[in-house]
């Protein structure tokens, strides 16, 4: 077995070059089953072992660095690098990261996990190597995909200027290639970047620049060339921004990729590598439905099908239902997503009306002013986005949505704890950054009948309002108590007298089997839906103070500028004498791992709540 001689770094290397397919091929096998026990991303790493193998056989880890845009096709990079026995606890509590982490190991060089970042890092990285003296090659790997990021034109705009190496590999899986341009185009990659071509060309534009007029003379030689390279050249938009463009390039083949990037090496500024891959590649299921591989929960390898599918609807299958209600019943409901029709629930909404689905690409903040247009526009707008993406938008729900009060519904998927993906996609800030933003009104369903209220609401509600809701099966619940929404309005579901559980969203459900149990115990327990994060039911949240010896609350949020601190604002000026406790995620980043395993670790689970309640009130008797 080839892999077995893969212990560290550039182990690669020793392996002999008619054995690289072979290589590739157990590298896909390795890689398919694991992850169908795991879980995880399988369709990009697929696409990506070619390329990843001729990377490392070009470079010399950890001295050379690759910083992988998003992160999530590095598994063959893992592999590369000595982290094979990682993948049987990969994505799980305590095991190996499902994207690359700087404590994991020295040869991953940045943390990612969110799109469109790679570039500014690596030229973060080039400019420190040259202000060091450094020799070492940086290369950013960036999708096709995380090119419709707008940050990832900013860099690209930023490293044009540079005038020593910097390589982006551009990992297209969406593109053709057309022979004839691309056999072309091979042939002028090779004369552009030989030895005696660079060494011409460098000599006859220094020898000009020293005469008379020859600067002028070097600009027009570069106009004819350009003009003349926009017939045959794909990749002219990044060649004429000032980046050297090689390509595309064949990402299945390791000797031409290795050839290319060799010769990206030399060039004196930023280059780009064109390289065109199969998302999936090697394995049918994934081949035929990448979308559902993309993240990939535990599947049987024979069938592709998932080993434990679903019985339950989740909050997304929620959303996706009442959303094709609400266009229907209004034909001024739009539907935005960045990238995620899928993965928010908008494919059918997009299939029912797609004139009004607009999916933009990976860029949120475009999404969250494109919708402050549709919205001055007379629309409804619908942001559908994960919580931890949305906050990639901050500027633009303040400057451009809020500022202006416009009738914009962000429904915030993932909120709370998502589990395996870890610290990059936890969605623990959300309670946190939107309610420090004027006008804009934040709440959070108990149960799928209240998300169903909750769209039904915003809607109709003429200013911006945020819906967070959680990953995973949605509660069904406390279907008997559905009072109708109101702005700023809290629901009672029990009242008592000792304890008064004041909880948000997902932890309604916590809350009701912490009750149970203080219960059980001999105390009087009430418990209050919150609904509104802000604005806060301050009525509520007095009545609760004055009629219980304690008042818990509980969010799945971070403890800093969330529920519980609103809570403490509300009551800071009034005399009450009540004790406030606060159940909220630590103000640390999660790790990965299992969802309930998480909430036991830091806390906020049914049964750590009811041990420190219980406590507290020990102490007040």
């Amino acid at each position: 077995m080839l892999l077995e001689k893969i212990e560290n770094a550039n182990d690669i290397k020793k392996i002999d070059k008619s054995e690289y397919d072979a290589l590739a091929q157990e590298i896909r096998d390795f890689l398919i089953e694991k992850i169908s026990v795991t879980g995880g991303h399988l369709g990009s790493n697929l696409g990506t072992v070619e390329l990843t193998m001729a990377l490392h056989l070009t470079l010399d880890l950890p001295e050379d660095k690759i910083i992988w845009d998003v992160g999530h096709q590095s598994y063959t990079h893992k592999i590369l690098t000595g982290r094979r026995e990682g993948f049987d606890g990969l994505r799980q509590f305590h095991g190996m990261s499902g994207f690359p982490k700087r404590k994991e190991s020295n040869c991953d060089a940045f943390d990612t996990g969110h799109s469109s970042t790679s570039i500014s890092a690596g030229l973060g990285m080039v400019k420190a190597r040259d202000i060091r003296g450094e020799k070492r090659t940086i290369v950013s790997v960036i999708g096709d995909g995380s090119l419709t990021g707008g940050m990832a034109y900013e860099a690209l705009n930023n490293a044009a200027e540079l005038e020593t190496n910097f390589i982006i590999v551009l990992n297209d899986n969406n593109m053709s290639i057309s022979e004839n341009v691309g056999g072309f185009s091979k042939y002028l990659n090779n004369i552009r970047t030989a030895n005696g071509y660079l060494d011409l060309k460098e000599g006859i534009y220094n020898a000009l620049r020293k005469t008379k007029r020859g600067d002028n003379i070097v600009a027009r030689i570069r106009r004819a060339k350009s003009s003349f390279k926009q017939l045959v050249i794909p990749g002219m938009f990044f060649e004429d921004m000032g980046i050297t463009y090689l390509g595309p390039v064949d990402g299945h083949n390791i000797e031409e990729l290795t050839r290319v990037i060799q010769e990206a090496k030399r060039v004196k500024g930023a280059v780009l590598v064109h390289a065109i891959t199969q998302k999936g590649r090697g394995y049918e299921p994934a081949e035929r439905h990448p979308a559902r591989f993309h993240g990939a929960e535990p599947f049987d390898i024979g069938t592709g099908l998932p080993s434990h599918p679903r019985n339950v609807p989740n909050y997304t299958d929620i959303f996706s239902t009442v959303m094709c209600k609400l266009g229907q019943r209004n034909e001024r409901v739009v539907a935005i997503t960045a990238a995620m029709p899928d993965g928010t629930g908008l494919k059918r909404f997009h299939n029912m009306y797609p004139d009004r689905f607009f999916d933009v690409g990976i860029a949120e903040e475009h999404a969250v002013t494109f919708a402050a247009g549709l919205a001055a526009g007379g629309m409804r707008p619908v942001v559908a986005v994960y919580s931890s993406f949305l906050q990639r938008a901050y500027d633009q729900i303040i400057h451009d949505v809020c500022i202006q009060n416009l009738p914009v519904t962000f429904c915030v998927d993932r909120a709370g704890l998502v589990g395996s993906d870890g610290e990059t996609h936890q969605g623990i800030f959300d309670l946190s950054y939107l309610s420090t933003i004027p006008n804009m009104n934040v709440c959070a369903p108990k149960n799928k009948w209240e998300l169903s209220d909750m769209m039904k609401f915003a809607i109709e509600f003429d200013g911006p309002v945020a819906i967070r809701y959680p990953r995973g099966a949605a509660y069904d619940g406390l279907e008997e108590f559905r009072a109708p929404v109101e702005l700023g309005k809290a629901e009672w579901i029990c009242r008592g007298e000792d304890i008064a559980l004041l909880a948000v969203g997902s932890m309604v459900k916590t809350a009701e089997t912490v009750r149970n149990a203080l219960c059980e115990k001999g105390y009087s327990v009430s418990l209050i839906n919150a609904r509104f994060v802000k604005p806060l039911d301050e009525d509520t949240v007095r009545q609760a103070c004055a009629g219980h010896r304690l008042v818990v609350t509980l969010e799945e949020n971070v403890a800093a500028g969330g529920f519980g601190e609103r809570v403490r604002e509300c009551i800071s000026g009034l005399d009450t004498g009540v004790p406030i406790m606060s159940v909220t995620i630590p103000d640390v980043y999660v790790e990965h791992g299992n969802t309930e395993l998480l909430k036991r670790e830091i806390g906020i689970d049914a049964d750590s709540i009811t041990t420190r309640v219980l406590e507290k009130m020990e102490k007040m008797r």
